[in-house]
């Protein structure tokens, strides 16, 4: 009597998302890109916390990078308008401090 291994489970991309995965090489750099993009848009969203907000920033600024044209455009204007907001706001309480002494 002999017995046998049970088979290797496939290497790759798997759980969650087996069902979408079905028919594809688990070992394909696509494949296992588009499980990531998978995670990525199914993710719970975290919380109210610093790191709930860092991560929305990690995201918005990843997304920011492969933008092109008047698309990329826009983020910098909009990331430029909260750094002029951000400078303001810094120099209003600086000017207060200092006058307040």
């Amino acid at each position: 009597m002999t017995v046998q291994e049970p088979e290797e489970p496939p290497r790759g991309p798997a759980g969650l998302f087996a069902d979408e995965l079905i028919g594809l090489d688990p070992n394909d750099p696509e494949t296992r890109a588009f499980a990531e993009h998978l995670t990525r848009m199914r993710g719970i969203p975290t919380a109210s916390t610093i790191e709930g907000y860092l991560g929305g920033v990690g995201r918005f600024a990843d997304s920011a990078i492969r933008l092109q044209g008047h698309r990329r455009l826009m983020v910098i204007l909009v990331v430029g308008l909260l750094l002029a907001v951000a400078v303001g706001a810094a120099w209003v309480t600086l000017l207060t401090v200092w006058s307040t002494f």
